[in-house]
C-alpha cells in the first residue's frame, strides 16, 4: 500500500495494492494492522454508500462538534473529491486538495477531522463509499457552498450544471460558516 501526503498536512491519498489477473482483481481496503503501520491508527465505527448521477455534487459537508475522519473510495464510476481546511488556527486554512477517485485506479482519500468533503460525479453515475471515525448526527452536520470564489475549488466541467441538494444549495460562504477552531 502506498500512502502519499498531499499539500494539506493530514489528508492522504492511499493507493492500494491490486492483484488482479484475468479472473478479475482482490485488494485490501482496509486492514486495521495495515493502516497503523503507514500511521494511520482509525477506528472507524459506520460504513456509509451513495449512489449518485454524473453531475451530482455532493458537499462540502462536516460535522461541527464530533467531527468525522472518513476514508473514501469509489467502486462503481469516477468522482473528482475535495477536502477544504476548514481550521481557523491552521496555516492552510481555506485551502484544498482534489483528486480523481475511481473504480479504475482504486484510490482511496483520508479525510481527517477538520476538513470539509464533497465530490462531483464525472462518468455516468458512481457508487461510492466511505468509513467515518463517528456516527452521523444530522443536528451537527455543516456546509460551505461548493463553489465559494475564497476557496476556489477548480472542478471539473462534466458537461452539466452541477446537481445539488436543497441543502448544498443554501450552503453559508466560508466566511459565514461555523467553524472549527
Amino acid at each position: 500500500m502506498n500512502v502519499v501526503d498531499t499539500p494539506l498536512p493530514g489528508v492522504k491519498l492511499i493507493e492500494p495494492r491490486v492483484f488482479g489477473d484475468a479472473r478479475g482483481f482482490f485488494m485490501e481496503s482496509w486492514n486495521r494492522r495495515t493502516f497503523a503501520g503507514l500511521g494511520l491508527d482509525l477506528d472507524f465505527v459506520q460504513d456509509n454508500h451513495s449512489r449518485s448521477a454524473r453531475g451530482v455534487l455532493r458537499g462540502l459537508h462536516y460535522q461541527l462538534n464530533d467531527p468525522q475522519g472518513k476514508l473514501v473510495r469509489v467502486t462503481q464510476g469516477a468522482v473528482f473529491d475535495v477536502a477544504v481546511d476548514i481550521r481557523r488556527s491552521s496555516p492552510h486554512f481555506g485551502q484544498w486538495v482534489g483528486y480523481e477517485l475511481s473504480a479504475e485506479n482504486h484510490r482511496m482519500l483520508w479525510v481527517p477531522p477538520g476538513f470539509a468533503h464533497g465530490f462531483i460525479v464525472t462518468s455516468d453515475s458512481a457508487d461510492f463509499m466511505y468509513k467515518v471515525t463517528s456516527f452521523y448526527n444530522p443536528a451537527d452536520e455543516r456546509a460551505i457552498r461548493w463553489d465559494d470564489p475564497a476557496i476556489g475549488i477548480a472542478w471539473p466541467d462534466v458537461g452539466t450544471v452541477p446537481t445539488l441538494s436543497g441543502k448544498d444549495a443554501i450552503a453559508p460562504l466560508l466566511a459565514d460558516a461555523e467553524l472549527f477552531a
